[in-house]
């Protein structure tokens, strides 16, 4: 007929007090998630038809403080000799506490297998840095000794012509001469002077390259500590930069914006590197939606720190797709993704929300608009209990 009864402790459970909820079905109906209420009302008239023996579901209910708490129901009903529904009666179990045990299970088992697959990758890295180093190193000593030589033999060429200039108005020299002009034409000799040292420059510019991304990859593969230490974060962002570069060179620029005497954050490097390299990675996949990859247009990440009293901010702003309203509530579950099949694992966000903070004491949030990009902000504190106390 419509009459319910809720208990108060079941009132108390969503935050309200006794008189705060009408005992009315509509009251049952208003709290649930829109995205659980047809299925969930749909199963309790399965149930109350006979269509169904036995009634357990899952949704989720409106807590008075806005969020929503996740609810085990279980009931059974009483029905006359025809099968018509007298009553039902039934229990609301609050899994939140179960739900976030599973949740951690699953990151914990993610993350050691995302650990292992780290530890190999970072030891192949760092074999592979250590063996690039060493031609490189010579490579560019070698181009800056040709760079010096070079310049000593410009200072032989320029006496050369100034010999040349003096003997030309001595007819004896004039046949000498003529093979030495004839030989700077076929040489070119002024376009070298001009040329050799740009390629020279090139060479080094190439080379120091090349040393900043192995510096790079020996930076972002060093063995993870157990215990927090002083990062200098704008390095740890210029690393994972250059080591992910080939994620969004395609289809976007990255900008950084670091706040000027920023003090080392203490943290797990490896873990915060981790972070940084999913939300960066990230943010390259939802540009790459919008502009396409190899496409004429590009996208922008950028990347801003600053120090907001006790907290150190991290900013990483894209120009990509947003995230879609269903998704939001579920950006940073385990396994979730709004990517396509084979692209997306739904780990990287969750490990990253774990990292920073139950690893980190901080925070992880986002700010998004649909078709404008997404920004996500990390926040970690300055000082910790156990930096304070070593």
């Amino acid at each position: 007929n419509g009459q319910i009864y809720f208990a108060p402790r079941w009132k108390q459970m969503l935050g309200y007090l006794e008189h705060e909820l009408p005992n009315a079905t509509s009251t049952w109906t208003n709290l649930l998630h829109p995205d659980d209420r047809d299925q969930t009302e749909r199963h309790v008239q399965a149930f109350l038809s006979r269509e169904l023996d036995a009634y357990e579901v899952e949704f989720r209910m409106r807590h008075k403080e806005g969020h929503y708490v996740p609810i085990l129901s279980r009931a059974f009903g009483s029905f006359d000799a025809t099968g018509k529904a007298l009553r039902l009666v039934g229990t609301h179990i609050d899994l939140t506490y179960r739900k976030k045990v599973e949740r951690e299970r699953q990151i914990g088992a993610m993350q050691l297998q995302q650990a292992h697959r780290l530890e190999a990758i970072g030891q192949l890295a760092a074999g592979i840095a250590h063996e690039i180093n060493t031609p490189t190193q010579y490579i560019g000593d070698n181009t800056r000794f040709l760079q010096d030589s070079f310049a000593d033999l410009k200072k032989v060429l320029d006496a050369y012509g100034e010999l040349v200039q003096a003997a030309s108005s001595h007819p004896e020299w004039l046949q000498p001469l003529q093979k030495i002009e004839e030989a700077a034409r076929s040489a070119d000799l002024d376009y070298l002077a001009v040329e050799i040292p740009k390629a020279i420059q090139q060479s080094l510019d190439g080379v120091e390259r090349v040393s900043h991304i192995v510096r790079a990859m020996k930076d972002f593969s060093h063995p993870g500590s157990s215990e927090k230490t002083l990062v200098d974060l704008h390095k740890a962002i210029e690393s994972t930069i250059t080591v992910c570069r080939n994620e969004w060179k395609y289809v976007a620029e990255i900008a950084t914006t670091f706040y000027l005497g920023l003090p080392p954050v203490p943290a797990l490097p490896g873990a915060l590197n981790q972070v940084i390299l999913n939300l960066v990675v990230n943010a390259a996949h939802a540009i790459a939606d919008v502009v396409g990859n190899g496409g004429t247009d590009r996208g922008m990440i950028h990347i801003s720190t600053k120090q907001d009293g006790n907290w150190v901010e991290i900013r990483i702003s894209d120009t990509g797709t947003g995230i879609p309203e269903p998704a939001r509530g579920r950006i940073f579950d385990p396994f979730f993704t709004t990517k396509p099949v084979g692209k997306g694992t739904g780990q990287g966000l969750a490990i990253s929300h774990n990292v920073v903070t139950e690893k980190h004491g901080g925070t992880l949030s986002f700010e998004t608009e649909l078709g404008k990009g997404t920004t996500f902000i990390i926040r970690l504190p300055l000082d910790t209990p156990a930096l304070k106390a070593a």
